[in-house]
């Protein structure tokens, strides 16, 4: 009997966008991401003045896995993460979101935030064994389903302790 290979993770290439587009699409489809959002993230993710990361995770020549994050300034933005269905409870979405973590300390920001359907509780407590915490909602993020995404905020700056007060976070409604 062999052994499950492991997926490997990368840095998302323009190439693996088409592959990418089919698990968005499988996974999200009434808010997939379209070609030209994929391809205007990863135009800022290369050079010196690179303010995204993207990755996907490979098995063979599958990918089955991607994720992104964005930063500016001292903020970082988990921008998307996808894992196909067969490769759920594999500990692949938690390899991918260290990741995005690790890309987030490199740009040096000291707050993670990110928008979770309100009805996708599996992200949900994946994000919460990482830290982030749950601050407020944005109703009808998602869209045309109009579904509402939860808010959460991981704080990252080590000297800063964890957070005390909300952040104001435009079109946000905080819950203390």
């Amino acid at each position: 009997m062999t052994e499950p290979v492991t997926p490997a993770l990368r840095e998302m290439r323009w190439w693996d966008i088409d592959p990418v587009l089919e698990l968005e699409k499988a996974l999200f489809p009434e808010d997939a991401w379209s070609r030209g959002m994929f391809w205007s993230e990863l135009a800022h993710s290369r050079g010196p003045e690179a303010t995204r990361r993207y990755v996907v995770a490979e098995n063979g020549d599958r990918i089955v896995g991607y994720a992104g994050l964005a930063s500016s300034g001292d903020l970082a933005d988990v921008q998307t993460i996808a894992v196909a269905q067969d490769h759920w409870g594999t500990g692949l979405g938690g390899r991918l979101l260290a990741e995005l973590l690790r890309a987030a300390t490199a740009f040096e920001c000291a707050e993670v935030m990110l928008e979770c359907r309100v009805d996708n509780v599996r992200a949900q407590k994946l994000y919460e064994r990482f830290g982030f915490q749950p601050i407020g909602f944005r109703r009808g993020y998602y869209q045309p389903g109009n579904v509402d995404a939860l808010v959460m905020r991981l704080t990252t700056a080590s000297d800063s302790g964890p957070a005390t007060e909300p952040t104001s976070v435009q079109g946000t409604e905080i819950n203390d």
